[in-house]
């Protein structure tokens, strides 16, 4: 045996060594990069829209193995530029009550679906695909749910608010058409949300609902002449969803943007489940809140 043959099973060695160094290192590189991306996420709480359950400063975390994480297919995010994405399998579907962090669907025009992808909420899920919402007398109600929906406290402050103590900009709620509706963030609906292969007749009340959501899927301009509906000016008697949209609701009904504004959110623009207060920080100070701390959210 010479002394190169002598010498090869340390260079061996070595060289798997090296080997598993460097795999280790790529791992505890792209490990925090693959759990933001399938796993978990964090967002930082900045209004009091969730009130009393999060409050600004919080630090929630995301699951996203519940309702599946959304894999991008394209990176153009670019204002206008649709998204392109898919979603893995997950755990079940977004219900009712479950705190949900989601890409807001409107930005300054209300009458057009985009997606901007770090314009983000945290809301409470008020109607899942199928459901009919209403508001009666500032409560929250679900058809197809039986009990509370939300913070009841806040609601009851909303109820015994009387309309000629809220501005009206923040009195009147979608589709801001007081001639059909009338309605109010204390008097909305019934108001159906959309499931993917439910039809609907496109009559003047479900093409002021429901506009928004037909030129988002279509890509096209849905129009009303009076007596019969038109997409891209050919007429148009009914329509079949292709997606699952949601009705999310904040907490503190008496001050939140949410859908009572702005209507559906695609069920594609979902990021994930709250379930955790990682920590929690006040914004002005920086000064840690310790009972806030590993918080579940309920």
């Amino acid at each position: 045996m010479n002394p190169t043959e002598r010498k090869s099973p340390w260079r061996r060695i070595v060289r798997n060594a090296a080997g598993t160094a460097l795999v280790i290192a790529a791992l505890a590189l792209w490990m925090p990069y693959f759990v933001r991306a399938f796993v978990c996420d964090q967002f930082v709480v900045p209004s009091e829209s969730m009130l009393p359950t999060l409050i600004p400063g919080d630090r929630i975390l995301v699951n996203k193995l519940i309702a599946g994480a959304r894999i991008y297919r394209s990176f153009d995010f670019a204002e206008g530029a649709p998204l392109r994405s898919f979603r893995l399998p997950g755990l079940r579907k977004v219900r009712v009550n479950d705190v949900v962090v989601f890409n807001v669907p409107h930005g300054y025009d209300r009458d057009r679906i985009e997606f901007r992808i770090n314009y983000v909420y945290a809301k409470r899920c008020v109607g899942t695909p199928g459901d009919s919402v209403s508001i009666r007398n500032g409560y929250l109600r679900n058809n197809r749910h039986e009990g509370p929906v939300g913070d009841r406290e806040r609601q009851r402050q909303l109820a015994e608010t009387p309309d000629s103590a809220i501005p009206p900009t923040v009195l009147r709620a979608m589709p801001f058409d007081d001639s059909l509706f009338g309605w109010t963030i204390r008097n909305l609906g019934p108001l159906y949300v959309p499931r993917a292969g439910a039809k609907i007749a496109l009559d003047l009340r479900n093409f002021r609902l429901y506009k928004p959501l037909v030129e988002y899927e279509t890509g096209g301009s849905l129009s009303f002449d009076g007596r019969t509906a038109r997409l891209d000016g050919k007429p148009l008697a009914d329509y079949v969803f292709r997606k699952n949209y949601y009705f999310f609701c904040g907490d503190n009904v008496p001050n939140s943007k949410d859908s009572r504004y702005w209507g559906f959110a695609p069920e594609e623009f979902i990021i994930g489940v709250v379930k955790r207060i990682s920590y929690s920080e006040e914004p002005v100070s920086g000064r840690r809140r310790p009972e806030r701390r590993w918080k579940k959210v309920e």
